[in-house]
């Protein structure tokens, strides 16, 4: 038996990267998954790829029309949900003195309303079932500062923060509520320009203990581990999926370091 068997989850964002990997995961285990996205060709696609267990809705998720219309296919089609998983969101790199306050609400609107919209449709059917799991993915950009990232470091901080009060808030429901974190992801966000790993890896995460770029499945079965019944006990926290980025502080000119930076 899969350790979602017989779950129902909405996985926002689930077109493509982390989401996808995620809806796939999900389904192998045994779950009824509801892929919400704006991106309507390639979640048709995903949801005929994964047959039966999957159901495509169309969700833009600063809209509580759309949050309204997939919590009732959700729970018309399989009859409850017992998994929300917050993943859609979007970055946007700027320097602070340059920051158009569109932009910026953009941002914030997607990453942060929307997963706020998310819990609000989300959480009646999750009571109506006694018990549930709300997935948030922050990003390691909740857990740190980053220059030319405001609107997205604002925005993930949030996310990290209000997951907190919500696990104060639902815990009496049964609910469970955790923030997932992120670092870099081989994804359509994480390397737009779908570089060679390796290139990547040079380039930017050699200040990463585990000096590679991480993959969407990776992200995936953490998400995975927190919505089952193994995190049983698991609320209010913060994860980090970042190959240890946010540890510290890696310096190759210590001892033993040098020799990976080469390798």
């Amino acid at each position: 038996m899969g350790r979602l068997q017989d779950k129902v989850a909405i996985i926002s964002g689930a077109a493509q990267g982390m989401g996808a990997a995620t809806a796939r995961l999900f389904a192998a285990e045994g779950a009824k998954v509801v892929l919400g996205d704006i991106l309507d060709d390639k979640g048709r696609a995903l949801a005929d790829e994964i047959g039966e267990a999957a159901l495509f809705q169309h969700l833009d998720v600063r809209s509580e029309e759309d949050w309204s219309a997939i919590v009732k296919a959700a729970t018309d089609r399989f009859g409850k949900l017992d998994i929300l998983v917050n993943n859609a969101a979007v970055v946007h790199f700027t320097a602070a003195e340059d920051m158009v306050k569109e932009d910026a609400e953009r941002v914030l609107g997607i990453n942060v309303i929307g997963t706020m919209m998310g819990v609000k449709h989300a959480v009646p059917a999750l009571k109506a079932n006694g018990k549930g799991v709300i997935v948030n993915i922050s990003s390691v950009d909740g857990l740190r500062g980053c220059n030319g990232l405001t609107a997205y470091t604002a925005s993930k901080w949030a996310v990290r923060g209000i997951t907190k009060s919500y696990a104060y808030e639902f815990g009496p429901h049964g609910i469970r509520v955790v923030s997932v974190h992120p670092g870099g992801v081989n994804t359509e966000m994480g390397n737009p320009g779908n570089e060679a790993a390796d290139v990547v890896n040079a380039r930017s995460f050699q200040r990463v203990p585990l000096q590679r770029i991480g993959e969407a499945e990776e992200i995936a079965r953490v998400t995975l581990f927190v919505a089952s019944d193994d995190a049983s006990y698991v609320s209010g926290a913060e994860i980090a999926v970042d190959g240890g980025w946010t540890a510290g502080h890696y310096e190759a000119m210590l001892p033993n370091c040098a020799p990976a930076m080469k390798a």
